[in-house]
């Protein structure tokens, strides 16, 4: 073999190497969720929160990665949520106004932004809803179900040993007391009231103007505008606009998504089936749960 082909294909072997190390990095970057966007000096973060709020981690990372940003002067929060448990909306209530208090943070309602959708909208600089969004609905709910017929009609016994008459408090397998009631139902009094505060807080109005409307109602848009739940009636692309502007940003913003979620490999291999097996199970078997819906 010459020495000239020799060269060539010593070349080739090493671009092939760098390519495949190049491609390999790019792939991982990929499924680790890197961010490769390069942020423009005119970019407004855009943080969507969709369905039933049942954990906080995703948009609190979401949010907290556009505060990072500095160029990133404010955010969109498109809200499209019937609401959810009553922790994880109090927790993404707290990130957004830790958030309006660094950056300016503009919501925009979509079809429905109720109970913990409203809650976790309240501390924004701006609400934007459309006339026909349906929202508000500031209450709390808490379901129970009892089996003990059933399980009587079936032949099972249940047996249940506890430090206390309270421990078992809403179980399906006995009868709902009334002290049971009335414990549950102070529970249920309190986290309302966190609720109203929190509104109140949030969008700077008089405690017992929100206490007023805290019953339950589901407002329209237009509805909540009038009582001061909603700032201005306009679409996603308003609420995008008008964030430009309390940016500073001159013309029309560049939109920016966060950077996808990590993915974990071994979810991937088995297709998530553990994990959702673990949520079923959890649903089936976790008890009680405050919900803002």
């Amino acid at each position: 073999m010459s020495k000239k082909i020799f060269i060539i294909i010593l070349a080739i072997a090493f671009s092939v190497a760098v390519l495949f190390t190049v491609s390999v990095k790019i792939a991982k970057s990929l499924l680790d969720g890197a961010d490769t966007t390069l942020v423009s000096k005119n970019g407004i973060g855009l943080v969507e929160v969709k369905g039933m709020i049942l954990d906080s981690k995703e948009t609190i990372r979401q949010l907290r990665h556009f505060l990072k940003q500095d160029g990133i002067k404010a955010v969109v929060l498109r809200v499209d949520s019937p609401g959810g448990i009553v922790a994880p909306s109090q927790e993404i209530y707290e990130e957004v106004k830790k958030f309006a208090a660094k950056k300016k943070i503009i919501v925009s309602m979509g079809s429905l932004a109720a109970s913990g959708g409203y809650y976790i909208s309240a501390p924004a600089t701006m609400i934007y809803a459309n006339p026909g969004t349906i929202t508000a609905s500031i209450g709390v709910i808490l379901k129970l179900s009892n089996i003990e017929a059933l399980m009587d009609k079936i032949g099972i016994k249940s047996h249940t040993l506890k430090t206390g008459k309270y421990k078992d408090s809403g179980s399906p397998l006995r009868k709902f007391s009334p002290e049971d009631r009335a414990m549950l139902q102070s529970v249920i009094d309190n986290t309302h009231e966190q609720f109203i505060r929190a509104v109140a807080e949030g969008r700077k109005l008089p405690i017992d103007d929100v206490r007023k409307i805290a019953d339950g109602r589901i407002l329209s848009g237009e509805q909540a505008k009038g009582v001061k739940l909603v700032d201005r009636l306009g679409t996603l692309q308003d609420a995008i606009e008008e964030a430009g502007k309390q940016a500073g940003i001159k013309g029309e913003p560049e939109v920016l998504l966060p950077p996808k979620k990590k993915m974990n490999y071994l979810d991937i291999l088995s297709g998530g089936v553990e994990e959702k097996f673990e949520g079923t199970l959890k649903s089936a078997l976790g008890g009680m749960r405050l919900m803002y819906e």
